[in-house]
């Protein structure tokens, strides 16, 4: 598991959320300073602490342990519909053009998962 990436993730959600790791830690029923180790990677979270810091942020833990759950084909079904969200039409027919041409550069999708 890549506790240092667990972390990062972590810290930027604290961050997006204009959150300090004091107000996290006190969502959270933790001192700052364990915050702080779990988001430098230099402290292992248990479940219970992990699922309180996702409630708290609103996130799922799957998001923060991506590098961990082999990138399953549900989180990134789930990470392409959130960068498209709030795409314009004209964008969204871009980016289905691009794909579709990454697609028959690669010859379809032979490596279908």
């Amino acid at each position: 598991m890549n506790y240092k990436q667990l972390g990062k993730r972590i810290k930027e959600e604290r961050l997006k959320k204009n959150l300090t790791q004091e107000q996290l830690a006190e969502a959270v029923e933790i001192s700052s300073v364990y915050v702080s180790h779990i988001e430098s990677g230099s402290a292992k979270a248990s479940l219970k602490t992990l699922v309180g810091i996702c409630n708290a942020l609103g996130i799922t833990p799957d998001f923060v342990l991506y590098d961990s759950l082999y990138k399953s084909r549900e989180y990134i079904n789930d990470e392409i519909a959130n960068l498209l969200k709030d795409c314009s039409e004209d964008s969204l027919r871009l980016i289905a053009k691009l794909i579709k041409a990454v697609l028959e550069e690669q010859g379809g999708q032979k490596n279908k998962p």
